[in-house]
């Protein structure tokens, strides 16, 4: 005799709140991952004092803090475009790695942060794999009309 429960549909309500926290969950951890990279590309692109010791310790010149602070203020903005979010966590994610490798190696600094930030913008950008898979059909489809002119 077997102890198998009937297989039975999911509640209609059961499905939608499902499809809602799947919806919800990548755009609530886009904000934040925004809310932290914009002040730090802030700091870094006004020359906060902090930040300009930092990129003097790293020792590769202050045009790599400036470029770091540009690429976190447009990673943040693109974070919260629909079209962009998938891309921009891509973005994030090697920024992080990066940073990680800098905090290790040059800066002596523990890396929990840059590898949390890391993690963060991995799990969106797998998340939003469908938009990055659009966007680079869409590019590649440009590159070549572009290439044929």
């Amino acid at each position: 005799m077997s102890h198998t429960q009937p297989v039975t549909a999911a509640s209609p309500a059961r499905t939608r709140m499902r499809a809602h926290v799947r919806t919800a969950a990548p755009w609530v951890a886009q904000v934040i991952l925004a809310v932290q990279l914009a002040p730090a590309g802030i700091l870094k692109v006004t020359s906060d004092p902090a930040m300009v010791e930092m990129f003097a310790t790293i020792g590769a010149g202050q045009w790599l803090r400036y470029t770091v602070g540009v690429l976190e203020i447009v990673a943040a903005i693109g974070l919260l475009l629909p079209r962009l979010c998938g891309p921009a966590a891509l973005g994030v994610a090697a920024l992080m790695a990066g940073a990680t490798i800098t905090n290790v190696f040059l800066l002596a600094a523990p890396p929990w942060l840059p590898i949390g930030l890391l993690m963060v913008s991995a799990l969106i950008a797998w998340a939003r794999r469908t938009e990055i898979k659009a966007l680079s059909r869409y590019t590649g489809r440009a590159a070549l009309a572009g290439s044929n002119a």
